[in-house]
């Protein structure tokens, strides 16, 4: 039972360090090479790409804007570019067409490179073919760019402090309305222990009387 538990609390940590993984903002430097659109067929890997809320049609397959990438150290990476709407994650993406254009014109060569910043939620894996979904570019320096997770520090300190909140008020609460309750519940049924104890007592007495044995 203990090991269950374990493993219960590390599967739920894992799965918070999932979603906010997937969720929360990302960077990367990388050289634009191209853009291009292509229709996708979707199973059950549809919940990783836009939903029908944020201006997709719903369809089992539709056509989707990318963006073709390669890092510093020369791999490559594919972007999605898809509305989020007022959907989640709630990046409130409205301007596919406008991102898709300022990609066109970043897109460079290796002889002559212009690196970007692009900001982007999700994760890449070729095997169930899912893309980070880009919601922002750029331009910098270099890239030995480097940049201070500002919004994820301040999304996930006001996280832990509505936690300590919550955790203080369930205190309190408990506290205040359930540990009082649970003592009550203990003091009765001490007493009724008590009394089942003195009755028994009683009774055994009373047998005593019929087989003759002086009462104590």
């Amino acid at each position: 039972m203990h090991y269950v538990k374990w493993s219960l609390i590390a599967l739920l940590v894992l799965l918070v360090f999932a979603f906010f993984h997937y969720t929360l903002p990302q960077r990367d430097i990388v050289r634009i090479v191209n853009t291009y659109e292509e229709r996708q067929d979707f199973g059950w890997n549809g919940i990783f790409w836009a939903e029908p809320s944020s201006g997709t049609t719903g369809l089992p397959n539709r056509d989707v804007l990318f963006i073709q990438t390669i890092r510093a150290n020369g791999k490559p990476m594919v972007y999605r570019n898809e509305d989020t709407g007022w959907g989640w994650p709630p990046y409130f993406k409205f301007d596919t067409a406008n991102l898709q254009t300022e990609a066109a014109d970043s897109i460079s060569n290796r002889d002559n490179p212009e690196w970007v910043a692009i900001t982007h939620y999700g994760w890449r894996n070729e095997l169930i073919s899912i893309f980070p979904n880009a919601v922002s570019i750029r331009p910098v320096e270099g890239p030995d760019v480097t940049f201070f997770p500002w919004a994820n520090t301040v999304i996930l300190t006001i996280l832990a402090g509505l936690l300590v909140l919550a955790w203080r008020m369930w205190m309190q609460f408990r506290e205040r309305m359930i540990d009082p309750l649970v003592e009550d519940v203990s003091d009765t049924i001490d007493r009724v222990d008590a009394r089942a104890d003195a009755a028994r007592g009683r009774f055994r007495r009373w047998l005593d009387t019929w087989r003759g044995k002086p009462r104590r």
